[in-house]
Parts: structure tokens; sequence; C-alpha cells
């Protein structure tokens, strides 16, 4: 389906876009991306890979990014004093993006879907599962944390060089790259062209830095969910990678340790990136835990034995 756009969705009553992927008939996934990160770092063909497993694939913008709504009316980011223990530029929190994707789901009709969050998309997910149960059918958290700044720390050189400010569409795609190449899966074939040609999608779609630095504040403003993650009832997922330098791998562990029966998978070589050679291994783990809650779709019949980890090439 094109691109659509949902008007006044949620509490907060913004307009959000959005595209499907499948038959509304089967088990629906909606897939949440991470700190200004829009709907189409979602690789399409990854959507597809979920779709010919049988599942109804949504894919949004958060607001702030793309072309949903930006806060635009909100105290200018100061991430310094934020980190610092100062909050009151945090405009607003991982509960309130939570709601926003509720809201979409309530926008489409959709009583329950099974929620899979990359980065600060695992941490909505995360937090959707814990404010609102009766909305989940199963939770994946990608590359993600918990909240604790004991774990999931950030190396300081995860996403490149500091540096100017992009001010036109190439310097952009060349900012945007930097940190591509930063966060590159070392056990995977980087795609340079993808990352090049989605930074320029992402630039003609909308890009605000304010708005990327409200994503951060949104995080450092929502505290550690450990406590609330083990009242978690919903079958849970946690994929990560050994090399992620925004989120250490210790950040994944402490997910799946804090929700009651959660399954890790570790991806050797894998660092915040989604490669396209683990493509199909993420939608079978996905589909599997989908399986699991709402039974086998006929059209993955036989459809069994994706590998689940990958070796560092020697």
């Amino acid at each position: 389906m094109a691109e659509r756009l949902a008007i006044g969705v949620g509490p907060s009553t913004i307009d959000m876009a959005y595209e499907t992927f499948g038959d509304p008939a089967w088990p629906p996934v909606l897939l949440i991306m991470g700190g200004g990160a829009q709907l189409i770092n979602w690789p399409e063909p990854f959507c597809h890979e979920l779709v010919e497993r049988g599942l109804y694939v949504i894919r949004f913008d958060n607001r702030d990014v793309g072309r949903s709504t930006y806060m635009t009316d909100a105290p200018k980011p100061d991430i310094g004093a934020a980190m610092g223990g100062d909050l009151s530029a945090v405009s607003y929190n991982l509960s309130d993006m939570a709601a926003d994707a509720v809201g979409l789901l309530d926008a489409l009709g959709i009583g329950s879907a099974h929620l899979v969050g990359a980065s600060m998309g695992g941490m909505i997910a995360q937090t959707i599962a814990i404010e609102y149960p009766g909305r989940v059918r199963s939770l994946t958290s990608m590359m993600s944390t918990t909240g604790d700044p004991e774990v999931g720390q950030t190396d300081p050189k995860a996403f490149g060089e500091p540096g100017g400010l992009p001010s036109n569409r190439d310097e952009y795609i060349a900012w945007r790259l930097k940190s591509a190449v930063a966060l590159r899966s070392p056990g995977y074939e980087f795609d340079e062209a993808a990352a090049i040609e989605n930074a320029g999608l992402s630039y003609d779609r909308g890009f605000d830095f304010d708005a990327m630095m409200r994503h951060m504040l949104a995080v450092l403003g929502s505290g550690d969910r450990t406590a609330q993650l083990r009242e978690v009832r919903v079958p849970t997922l946690v994929m990560h990678g050994t090399d992620d330098p925004a989120f250490d791998v210790s950040g994944g562990r402490a997910t799946a340790a804090a929700v009651p029966g959660a399954k890790l998978v570790i991806f050797e070589g894998m660092a915040h990136s989604l490669p396209r050679e683990l493509w199909p291994a993420y939608a079978g783990n996905i589909a599997d835990l989908v399986s699991r809650v709402d039974g086998e779709p006929a059209t993955r019949s036989g459809m069994r034995g994706y590998p689940l980890t990958r070796k560092r090439d020697a």
C-alpha cells in the first residue's frame, strides 16, 4: 500500500505517516524505528521478508521525523543539561511516543499487534508492553536497552566524528553516511549505495536536527524500565549484536533478563544496523514468535530452520 497519513492520532492528536504491506487479515506486526530514523529505515525488502511469512506489516514515522508531525513549539533541546540531570527541556518522553503508536493502531482499527522495535523503537515497544499490555500480542526488542545506565552503554565514537551540521542535501547525505559507517556491522557487508540512497530520501522526506535531539531527550527523560519490565507477561524476543557501539550488548542481555521467559538471540558481528544477510534470520525469529501466539499461518507451511546466528568472518 502507498504511504498514507493518519490525522489527529492519539492523545497528542498528531498526524502520522505510515505504510502497510500484506493482508490485513494476517497477524499485524508494528515496526517501530529508533531515534531520528524514519519508516524507510525498515528496508522494504525486509518488510517483504515478514510478509512472505504470513504477517501484515505496518511501518511508520514517529513524531518529529519524516512526514509525521514535528513538535516545533517545544523548548530548545539541551542535551548537556539533560545528561547532568536538568530535564526542563524535555518536551515529551517515551510514554508519549508509546501513546502515539497505540493511537495509530486505533486509527487502523487494530486492537492488538505484535511489536518490533529497534534502538529507541525498542524502548517505545517496551513502554507499550508496560503501559498498554492489552494492546500487545508479542514484543520484539532489537539493539535496544532497559534505560538502566549501568547497561547498554554508548561508545562516545558511535556516531562518527563530530562536525558542523549539514546545510544542504549533499552535506546531509555525507553526514548521514559517516554515521552509517560508524554503526555498520563488521561481520557483514556494508551497502554504501543503499546508505546513500536512504540518506537522500530521508532528507527529502523531512529533516530537523532539533527534532533528533528531542528524541534523545525523550530517552534521557524516561528513566530505567527494569522494574516494570519484570512485570511484562507477553511473549518476548530480544535480538542484539555483539559489536553494537550505540547500545552495548549488555543492554540486550539485561532486557532479556528482566522480562520473564524472554528469548535472547545474539548475532556475532552485528553492530547498530540491519545488515541484509540477517534479514531472513530476523524475520524467521519474529515469525516464530508470532506463531507461538497466533498459530502458524498457512503461508509459512514448511518454512522452518532459519539460522539464528552467523559467526564473524575470520
